[in-house]
């Protein structure tokens, strides 16, 4: 129940209301590179990862791949799913060994015909998705390639902390710039001691600089 209380999809519920959902949630264990589930199979509820990492992504006719979200501890997802039952929007694969409590959805439906105060949260929860998806797009439109990618990072830190498990590809997709945009935007940042990168993953040294960058204000 802690790590449910933890979460922002999950927070303002009341005590009772979290023992509930606590209550129906399941145990789910992946393996590296273990498939969740794929774009277009049947929805059947929603995830909370405990530990780990999973990609959201998809993947066109010719086999590219175009990551949506790195998702770790504490991050929820599904949510969608959860609440129309129609199929998956996109793929789910764990990147390393992943621990995550399940939410039925036909459990949870039951429970959200009891308790109005779910309802209401997962109101506020669609709204601020959809905040979210309008700023990225203005970010895409207004903002400088820089900024976005250190906005991108900085929200990679808040899972991984100071140093963040992805790939200049994923990045890429992330921020909606070429793979070859962040190579360079990453070698400059090296040589200016910001971070430093390895195979798969950036170690951030100095994340005031980041933070300036994404024109964000320190915490």
């Amino acid at each position: 129940m802690s790590l449910l209380s933890a979460n922002p999809f999950f927070a303002g519920f009341t005590e009772d209301a979290l023992a509930k959902m606590a209550a129906i949630c399941r145990l789910r264990d992946l393996s590296a590179r273990e498939v969740l589930f794929l774009k277009g199979d049947p929805s059947d509820g929603l995830y909370a990862i405990r530990r780990g990492l999973i990609r959201i992504g998809t993947t066109d006719d010719l086999g590219k791949q175009m990551t949506i979200n790195l998702l770790g501890g504490g991050d929820v997802f599904g949510e969608i799913a959860l609440l129309d039952g129609r199929s998956r929007t996109a793929d789910a694969v764990a990147l390393e060994d992943t621990a995550m409590f399940f939410l039925p959805r036909r459990d949870f439906l039951s429970l959200l015909d009891r308790e109005s105060s779910i309802a209401q949260q997962l109101i506020g929860l669609l709204c601020a998705r959809l905040r979210d998806v309008i700023g990225r797009m203005e970010e895409t439109t207004f903002l400088p390639a820089a900024t976005r990618l250190a906005r991108r990072i900085l929200i990679l830190v808040t899972d991984y902390g100071m140093e963040v498990h992805a790939s200049q590809e994923e990045l890429a997709s992330l921020t909606g710039v070429t793979r070859e945009t962040v190579n360079r935007q990453l070698q400059c940042w090296k040589r200016a001691g910001v971070l430093s990168l390895a195979r798969g993953r950036l170690v951030i040294h100095d994340i005031d600089v980041l933070r300036r960058l994404a024109n964000v204000d320190a915490a």
